[in-house]
């Protein structure tokens, strides 16, 4: 089940974000970071005990510019659809926001693909979203591939 963060999760989410960051799969982040942002945190919980399996945040960058972050699922739950819904639950809460385009920068092109997310140049994002970059062991040398999705086109397509 999706539901929306609370402060009893950020450890669990801390944790997930951990694991992937260590691999270089994705940008770890401070755990006084989660906490400032915990209200961008949708949540997969296990419906038996309530134990967090997968994350995602959307963070608005501007009235009309959101992105897609910190998607992460524990390794032994892929495959069964938790970050699919996360993202589903993601573009929902831009749409009630009237957001008009979403980006991701991702390692996982085609998974967003699925979702109608176009491949992008990095130069196309405003300067805004490359101040937490600096804190990559990546940067300035960002291999992630940039996505936007016009929400526009998500609309008509279905």
């Amino acid at each position: 089940m999706v539901r929306k963060a609370t402060i009893r999760d950020i450890g669990a989410i801390h944790k997930l974000l951990h694991m992937y960051g260590v691999k270089g799969e994705l940008l770890p982040r401070p755990l006084s970071n989660l906490y400032d942002h915990v209200r961008d945190f949708s949540v997969y919980a296990d419906p038996g005990d309530n134990r967090v399996l997968g994350c995602c945040a959307l963070q608005f960058c501007w009235e009309d510019l959101a992105e897609i972050r910190s998607l992460a699922v524990h390794p032994d739950y892929v495959k069964r659809k938790i970050g699919s819904k996360l993202v589903e639950t993601a573009l929902s809460e831009a749409a009630s926001f009237n957001i008009k385009k979403v980006f991701a920068l991702t390692y996982q092109p085609d998974f967003f693909r699925k979702f109608g997310f176009k491949k992008i140049d990095r130069s196309e994002l405003p300067l805004k979203i490359w101040s937490d970059c600096i804190m990559c062991v990546k940067f300035p040398n960002c291999d992630e591939t940039a996505m936007m999705l016009e929400m526009d086109s998500l609309i008509t397509s279905r």
